[in-house]
């Protein structure tokens, strides 16, 4: 599937200020020899290995990162505040995913993964406003209709985090492509709006074209 967006600078691709934290959040596109070093660090701390099986050597974080760079059906991002970049998130298609054998995919469903990386921006309530940056960048697609994500069912932080930008609990189900028991989660667009979340034509969002 062709991914709609393009850069609105070639720093970012996405930017809105955040009143309730006083900060202006931020998603620029992950680039391979910047930000390798960083986020082998942030997957080697003990909050993030638990849930994501990529706290190998460099080298091996290299190949895997490019690999993801040279997926279709993906986009990895450095999610930042005020420009310090502080978090790694995935946008990606379900229907080019394993997780389409799991659920009722439709085409234009867009997925997420994310990750905060420095300990120090843990429990400060930012995780929910980057997200919802990253669920509204998704719906900057006139043909996404859902968000979806997957998180380890064991993850009550991360759901809970889900949950409060519009995210339904639908299912629990063994994902063998990660080994794991996720949950399904899911948001449509008029829960996000419901829960607060920009709406594509308002608010102080910028974003690439579609």
């Amino acid at each position: 599937m062709t991914d709609p967006f393009h850069l609105i600078t070639e720093d970012c691709a996405y930017r809105r200020s955040v009143e309730e934290i006083d900060r202006t959040v931020s998603f620029r596109p992950v680039e391979l020899n910047r930000d390798l070093e960083r986020l082998h660090a942030w997957f080697r701390t003990d909050h993030v290995r638990p849930y994501w099986d990529l706290a190998g050597p460099l080298p091996e974080l290299r190949r895997a990162i490019a690999q993801k760079l040279s997926d279709d059906h993906l986009t990895p991002y450095v999610g930042r505040l005020d420009g310090v970049p502080m978090s790694y998130w995935e946008r990606y298609w379900p229907a080019d995913d394993p997780l389409a054998e799991h659920y009722d995919v439709r085409d234009g469903d867009q997925g997420v993964h994310l990750l905060i990386g420095p300990e120090e921006y843990l429990q400060q309530g930012y995780a929910t406003h980057l997200l919802r940056g990253i669920v509204d960048l998704s719906f900057r697609h006139v043909g996404t209709e859902r968000v979806v994500a997957e998180p380890d069912a064991g993850n009550e932080a991360a759901i809970a985090t889900f949950e409060s930008v519009g995210f339904e609990r639908r299912d629990t189900f063994y994902f063998p492509h990660e080994d794991k028991d996720a949950a399904l989660l899911v948001c449509d667009r008029e829960a996000f709006e419901r829960s607060g979340g920009p709406t594509v034509n308002g608010g102080t969002g910028e974003v690439g074209r579609l």
